[in-house]
């Protein structure tokens, strides 16, 4: 039954993401192709059952030039005045500046491409028990390191610390490691984790409960000698 359960979740973890992906990926393929102005650059001749398809190259097409020409535009002087007087606009709104400034904060933390980015740590919140986090590539002032630790399975939620270099150590895996680990609870195999059989647990459990009775009846044993040996009227 222990085996049978491995499997069914090897396979779960190794179908639903691809599931998963496959639904997101026809989502945005059907909205893609619905969009209304792109049917405007349809030719007559071309067959109904490729017109999906040509919509969805047309738009991909027309928003790839879009954001080279806004990019170059960008790298001029007066680009940059405009990112600024948008930006100085839309932080005057209280709603909507929210949303924007988190939607270019992670925009440019997803195309950073930094090292540290990559770079999953332990760190020791307790004596004896350490949390996974990952490098953000800052610094304070004080030198102190900013990691965030996300929480499992919901990685969209976690917490943004700052702390000393020397209580950082490398996890030794890659990002994608840490990552499953952490979407999976840690139930996921990987080569940095030893697999631990539910019966071995159990035995464990019993042989500890056991040497702990057995420790509890010697100490009792040794109290109860002692006590006869202090007590007066126990005494010879």
């Amino acid at each position: 039954m222990s085996t049978w359960k491995r499997d069914f979740g090897s396979g779960l973890i190794v179908l639903v993401p691809l599931i998963v992906l496959l639904l997101v990926i026809g989502w945005i393929y059907r909205h893609i192709a619905s969009i209304p102005l792109i049917s405007t650059l349809e030719p007559e001749w071309l067959l109904e059952p490729v017109v999906p398809l040509y919509r969805v190259v047309i738009a991909l097409v027309v928003f790839t030039t879009l954001v080279l020409a806004v990019g170059y535009f960008m790298r001029t002087t007066l680009g940059r005045i405009v990112e600024a007087r948008i930006d100085e606009s839309i932080n005057h709104i209280p709603a909507l500046r929210v949303v924007y400034n988190a939607s270019k904060l992670a925009v440019e933390t997803a195309l950073s491409g930094t090292e540290d980015l990559q770079n999953p740590v332990h760190l020791e919140t307790w004596k004896g028990i350490r949390m996974t986090a990952f490098k953000t590539g800052k610094k304070t002032r004080d030198g102190k390191l900013v990691l965030f630790m996300p929480t499992a399975p919901n990685i969209t939620s976690g917490y943004v610390i700052e702390v000393e270099p020397e209580r950082v150590t490398d996890t030794g895996e890659s990002v994608e490691e840490a990552m499953t680990r952490i979407l999976s609870a840690g139930f996921a195999e990987s080569a940095h984790q030893v697999s631990v059989d539910g019966d071995l647990i159990d035995g464990m459990g019993e042989g500890s409960t056991d040497a702990r009775v057995a420790g509890d009846a010697e100490m009792t044993d040794a109290e109860a000698a002692d006590a006869d040996r202090t007590d007066p009227d126990t005494a010879p």
